[in-house]
């Protein structure tokens, strides 16, 4: 019998693994797809997430090829509201780090399969999971063919649409939201370097962060279902970047287009006997602010000291209840964070949108707010 496994490949069930592993645990990891994920929706990766990478040896290796954002913008009509900084966020870590969620993926499975080879297994369809008090037992196809495993514990990190939660009967406290958005990541020609910039237009917000190979990514909130329905290609939001920004950007140098709604999505328990839920199984954020993968890596930072007690014999019911109570909580904390970045960005009539832009100009200006929204926005 293995001591953990671990249902989902993806970047949090990888840094799970890799925790456990280098404790001298058996783990194995079961992923559905049988090639890892080439684009890359998330980028961000926050102080604490790098504070918890760190933990795996990864973090230097990161910071190596990501960009370093120590400095976001607020922008409207032409001009600078405020500028906040992330010097005083982290000792170890002042900056959100900016990289592909594809590179940041692969560098995780390289560490895993570095403390073991066979840890990692890829075309795994999961189809039942079955919990009798004394251990988990998954049964799933490979290649088509029946297998079986049998573990401890199993932590379940397999998304949004978790098969594992389903199973489990976990209920879900859910919310669609309006907002719509088209991202699209194109060559980088505006002289912003490595900073963020947030442009808080009438039409909707623009954001637009630095990547590494002079990339940039830019975020357009769709004003309407009107608008939303032409959102089709990099040319169509090559336009609206122009309109509401004034900045040109080349159609023909886009090498990523992706169109999102929101919702959220929060498990009203983490923990099912002997199976745990994490990252997107257990929580579905809003990709405004960058804070879902970041989540789901601190929920496996969390849980791994307590599992670890686990197998040495420490019984875990209390452990398992302050972590639940703690990391839902952190993800509630997420949700509102996320409700506030997105208000921000809607439409506005232009009265309105200027009251927005006097006030954000107002609280920028302050340094104890301007640390406390820095704090914030890189979930401390």
């Amino acid at each position: 019998m293995l001591d953990v496994l671990v249902i989902g490949g993806g970047p949090v069930g990888l840094f799970t693994a890799a925790l456990l592993l280098q404790e001298g645990v058996t783990v194995r990891v079961l992923e559905q797809r049988t090639y890892a994920e080439p684009h890359s929706r998330a980028i961000g990766i926050h102080p604490p997430s790098l504070d918890a990478l760190q933990g795996i040896g990864l973090a230097p290796g990161l910071v190596a090829e990501g960009v370093q954002i120590r400095r976001g913008l607020a922008l409207a009509g032409g001009r600078t509201l405020a500028e906040m900084s992330f010097a005083g966020v982290s000792d170890s870590f002042p900056f959100v780090l900016a990289l592909p969620q594809a590179r940041t993926a692969a560098l995780l499975e390289q560490r895993v399969r570095h403390l073991d080879p066979a840890a990692l297994h890829r075309g795994v369809h999961v189809t039942h999971v079955h919990d009798d008090g004394a251990r988990v037992t998954v049964d799933a196809t490979s290649d088509g063919a029946p297998v079986r495993y049998t573990a401890a514990v199993a932590i379940a990190a397999d998304g949004v649409r978790s098969a594992v939660r389903a199973q489990s009967g976990i209920p879900v406290r859910a919310r669609d939201y309006s907002d719509s958005y088209l991202m699209g990541d194109f060559a980088d020609s505006t002289g912003f370097g490595p900073d963020a910039a947030l442009f808080l237009e009438p039409a909707g917000i623009v954001e637009s962060f630095p990547l590494p190979g002079n990339l940039r990514r830019w975020v357009v909130r769709l004003a309407g279902s009107g608008n939303a329905g032409n959102a089709r290609d990099a040319g169509w939001l090559a336009d609206r970047i122009r309109e509401r920004t004034g900045i040109g950007v080349d159609p023909a140098g886009n090498s990523m287009l992706s169109r999102f709604g929101v919702r959220s999505r929060l498990v009203r328990r983490m923990v099912a006997g002997r199976t745990v839920l994490i990252g997107d199984a257990a929580h579905e954020i809003s990709p405004i602010g960058g804070q879902g993968m970041n989540l789901g890596w601190l929920d496996a930072a969390a849980l791994a000291p307590v599992v670890l007690d686990w197998l040495r014999g420490t019984p875990p019911v209390a452990a398992l209840r302050d972590f639940e109570a703690r990391r839902m909580a952190a993800a509630a904390r997420a949700v509102r964070q996320s409700e506030i970045n997105m208000a921000l960005g809607r439409p506005l009539p232009g009265l309105r949108w200027q009251v927005r832009c006097r006030a954000i100009a107002a609280a920028g200006a302050v340094p104890a707010v301007n640390g406390f929204a820095a704090r914030r926005f890189t979930m401390q």
